[in-house]
């Protein structure tokens, strides 16, 4: 069984702001890296990443003698015309209005469809556990966006649960745990929320 730790990146200036950053390839903020040096979290044998400096930047803080293998499909979405905006710029953009009304299934004007960064985000997921295999690990982290660890655990995580559901804060995310069957049959179990202040030190065991 390998054990797998899905996190959010590190705080950015526009997450402070509550912006979309989907494509802006933004840099941690100083608070973001401030309170990702008091994190501990489980050492692990393997990190990937999203390419995005403010995952790369995250893993580097949390695993610094880990090598990233970055997975150009583990990006965050594309938000297109609400790409570095938050919701007092939009508020009064019907575009924006009628997405909010489809419940976020509207594609992004511009941008990129749910549906499609959904299997690219599973896609990369994949590459991730056939890379997990091939290196014989029992532990690794993936540091990536909110809406990546939500599509990977709408799909894969057991007992089911929605998109929205599976949200998280920065620094934080989930341990999941994966038996090893094919590619085919994934399924994530007893899924648990991790954060930055849940008291785990590196190189723990938290079986």
């Amino acid at each position: 069984m390998v054990e797998l730790y899905l996190i959010r990146h590190g705080k950015t200036y526009g997450n402070t702001l509550g912006r979309y950053i989907g494509t802006t390839d933004e840099r941690l903020c100083q608070e973001g890296i401030a309170e990702l040096k008091h994190c501990r979290y489980p050492q692990v044998e393997a990190v990937f990443a999203s390419p995005m400096r403010r995952c790369r930047e995250t893993a580097e803080l949390l695993w610094p003698e880990r090598e990233i293998r970055c997975i150009s499909s583990l990006q965050e979405c594309d938000f297109g015309v609400f790409e570095n905006k938050n919701y007092l710029e939009l508020k009064e953009n019907p575009d924006y209005q009628a997405w909010v009304d489809s419940g976020g299934r509207m594609a992004f004007p511009g941008g990129e469809r749910r549906e499609d960064f959904q299997a690219r985000c599973r896609k990369g997921f994949r590459e991730v556990l056939e890379a997990v295999k091939q290196l014989g690990v029992r532990r690794a982290a993936l540091v990536v966006h909110g809406g990546t660890i939500m599509s990977i655990l709408e799909a894969y995580a057991w007992p089911h649960q929605e998109f929205y559901d599976w949200q998280a804060k920065n620094g934080g995310g989930y341990r999941a745990c994966w038996k090893g069957q094919n590619k085919e049959e994934i399924r994530l179990y007893e899924v648990e929320p991790v954060g930055p202040d849940a008291g785990l030190c590196a190189g723990s065991d938290l079986r």
